[in-house]
């Protein structure tokens, strides 16, 4: 049985509509994957700007300014005077070694 031009048309036609199909089909999963994406580049960006922050308190709750008025309030300890360093001498190593 040979194939007459309607059939070749119609074959051609489906192949092409298969093509179109295919094409289509990948578009939409590349703009699926390009969204998806630019929302996780959105997310890192917000968290790293958290962690920014986060990192910023630390900082400044772990800074002298804080720390000595909050031991002096709620520990009752004080800034040691001159007078109240004591240095320890370290005795030298056995052999003469250091």
């Amino acid at each position: 049985m040979r194939l007459k031009g309607r059939h070749w048309l119609t074959l051609w036609l489906v192949v092409f509509l298969f093509v179109l199909l295919a094409i289509t089909t990948r578009q939409t999963a590349g703009f699926r994957t390009a969204r998806h994406l630019r929302d996780l580049r959105d997310e890192r960006t917000a968290l790293e700007s958290r962690r920014a922050e986060l990192e910023r308190r630390i900082r400044l709750a772990s800074s002298r300014q804080v720390l000595v008025p909050l031991a002096e309030r709620s520990l009752g300890l004080h800034q040691p005077t001159d007078s109240e360093f004591v240095l320890f001498v370290v005795p030298a190593a056995a052999g003469g070694k250091p």
